[in-house]
């Protein structure tokens, strides 16, 4: 059964626009389990735009579901995901400066690298996942880093959707297949949203999870949250 994780970044966002504690991202979390989601993603930045670090602790202690924690590896990242112990941290390349995550890990030239840090969470019980391109290689290379899943970062398919959603879904099911041959663990994310979600997770009936926040937000704004969240987890083929 494919798992619908909600990423609350962009509740985040709206609350720092503003300054004070309105919406209050805790209580959204929990809201969000609530009305149905599997698990809970944070993708806490050095610049705290919108996830800030201190929220991490909060949000872990009045959710029962996963808490995924996203990012890249820096040493204040590991500090936060060590003191909280997560379900799980996806670790995502993401430069100081980037919008949003725009690229997967080159997991053969970062290897020693990745392979340390999968070591760390697997020493404190924490399940690790790679984000990486739709590329075999990149999913082999995750593989020998000793992780325990990859993320199929989504984008090239959502954009690639409209035009030929055969030819945008091909690569994925390639790479979803190779981390099947490799006795990995397979999640999914970024630009999913309800047009594409269905067809995506039709095609790869072996995927443990999607990570979605922007465009369940978005809808949330028109269908209100608990409906949104409900719609969702219809779109997912089970």
């Amino acid at each position: 059964m494919v798992k619908l994780s909600v990423n609350i970044n962009k509740i985040a966002t709206l609350r720092n626009s503003r300054g004070g504690n309105m919406p209050d991202v805790a209580k959204a979390a929990a809201d969000c389990e609530r009305f149905g989601a599997e698990g809970i993603t944070v993708h806490p930045r050095p610049d705290e735009r919108h996830i800030r670090y201190a929220d991490v602790p909060a949000i872990k202690s009045v959710i029962s579901v996963e808490l995924n924690i996203e990012g890249n590896p820096i040493e204040k990242f590991m500090n936060l995901v060590l003191a909280t112990k997560p379900a799980q941290v996806t670790l995502v390349p993401d430069a100081e400066n980037v919008l949003t995550s725009n690229a997967g890990w080159d997991t053969v030239k970062n290897r020693a690298f990745l392979s340390e840090i999968c070591l760390e969470l697997h020493r404190n019980g924490i399940r690790s996942s790679i984000f990486v391109n739709p590329e075999p290689e990149m999913v082999r290379g995750a593989a020998a880093c000793g992780c325990d899943r990859v993320e199929l970062y989504t984008e090239a398919y959502a954009s690639g959707y409209g035009k030929d959603r055969e030819k945008a879904i091909a690569e994925y099911v390639i790479a979803a297949e190779t981390a099947r041959e490799c006795g990995l663990g397979l999640n999914a994310g970024h630009d999913l949203n309800l047009s594409n979600l269905g067809f995506f997770t039709g095609k790869i009936p072996y995927l443990d999870e999607v990570s979605i926040g922007h465009a369940i937000i978005c809808d949330a704004l028109y269908m209100g949250l608990e409906k949104t969240i409900a719609a969702y987890l219809g779109a997912l083929c089970r």
